[in-house]
């Protein structure tokens, strides 16, 4: 069957931004057994948070230094990670190209309606459109925006950032509270997320787990090293799904194979796409064998959180409903 230039041409939109969105290039997976500070289980997540103090000049964890004159104010987001982090910090992105805001657990969509959209969406942000808004710092995705520093240079701050595990999204949050001075609200935070991942650790799953994402009928497993989410799943579930390089190189049968217990399923829409992924992958046979279909133990999940979010609160989002469906 021949498919129509629209369609494909879609597909072709939606794995671009798969990749950009999920895949942390360059990242490395986040050891599970890393030992702790105080001596305590090596697997266990080190609840301590270390002070934060105020700085003009950091050094992330990807070796990126940053330098604003003065505490910014004014930030603009082209990833969700930007906006996860403000939140928690008790400020408000400038402009955005993220629909995380509007999340209930964030600041709903009264609020996040208030918030201008940077427009040509994640993959092309219109730098006019982002310099409109003054801003002092402007956070991105290394790997798809840094492009646009040369743009930027000279008339604002260009932050590239790329999380591959949640300790990169820890490191990051401390950084920005450092540089807008809201380190007591960064200190909370980092706090709020370490507790909620040690309360899981301590009663893990023995069930088997799996995250897909995809749009139309393509999908891809999120494995970690190349999804923050699926980082925090080795400690808490029977998780057998390992990066193999590019995130989502698995097959229905392999699937099949492993005797998925509970499937979380990140639907992303792009265009004119209908639907849930669970809905459509349901035409396939093998698909309707996997012990969680079979079971209803499918989860349908916020993408926005999941998928792009990849900041503490997301993260800990993912945790509290990750955890209940495990149980």
């Amino acid at each position: 069957m021949t498919r129509s230039p629209i369609r494909t041409a879609r597909r072709w939109l939606a794995a671009a931004v798969l990749g950009a969105l999920l895949t942390g290039c360059g990242a490395t997976a986040d050891p599970v057994d890393d030992a702790r500070a105080d001596g305590g289980p090596a697997d266990t997540t080190e609840v301590a948070v270390e002070p934060i103090d105020p700085a003009r000049e950091i050094t992330d964890v990807r070796g990126v230094t940053v330098t604003t004159p003065e505490e910014p104010r004014r930030v603009v987001c082209l990833v969700a990670l930007c906006d996860d982090m403000l939140i928690e910090l008790g400020l408000t992105p400038t402009a955005t190209n993220s629909a995380l805001a509007a999340h209930p657990d964030f600041l709903g969509p009264d609020r996040a309606a208030e918030i201008p959209v940077v427009p040509g969406g994640f993959l092309a942000p219109e730098v006019e459109s982002v310099l409109a808004h003054e801003p002092d710092l402007v956070i991105g995705l290394e790997d798809t925006h840094g492009k646009l520093a040369p743009a930027l240079e000279g008339a604002t701050t260009f932050w590239p950032v790329q999380p591959g595990t949640w300790r990169d999204s820890v490191a990051y949050l401390r950084d920005l509270a450092a540089l807008t001075g809201r380190t007591e609200q960064g200190e909370r935070a980092e706090r709020a997320f370490r507790t909620a991942l040690a309360a899981a650790e301590r009663t893990p799953s023995d069930r088997t787990a799996l995250i897909i994402y995809g749009s139309d009928e393509n999908f891809g497993v999120a494995t970690p090293g190349t999804d923050v989410a699926a980082g925090l799943f080795p400690k808490i579930a029977d998780y057998p799904w390992e990066s193999r390089g590019v995130s989502g190189t698995y097959s229905m049968e392999e699937i099949l194979a492993r005797d998925v217990d509970v499937l979380f399923v990140e639907t992303l829409s792009f265009g004119d796409d209908a639907g849930a992924l669970s809905e459509t992958l349901a035409a396939n046979p093998l698909w309707n064998r996997i012990p969680a279909v079979r079971n209803g133990d499918v989860h349908e999940v916020d993408s926005e959180v999941w998928a792009k979010g990849r900041g503490t609160r997301s993260l800990t989002l993912v945790l509290d409903q990750a955890t209940a469906a495990l149980r």
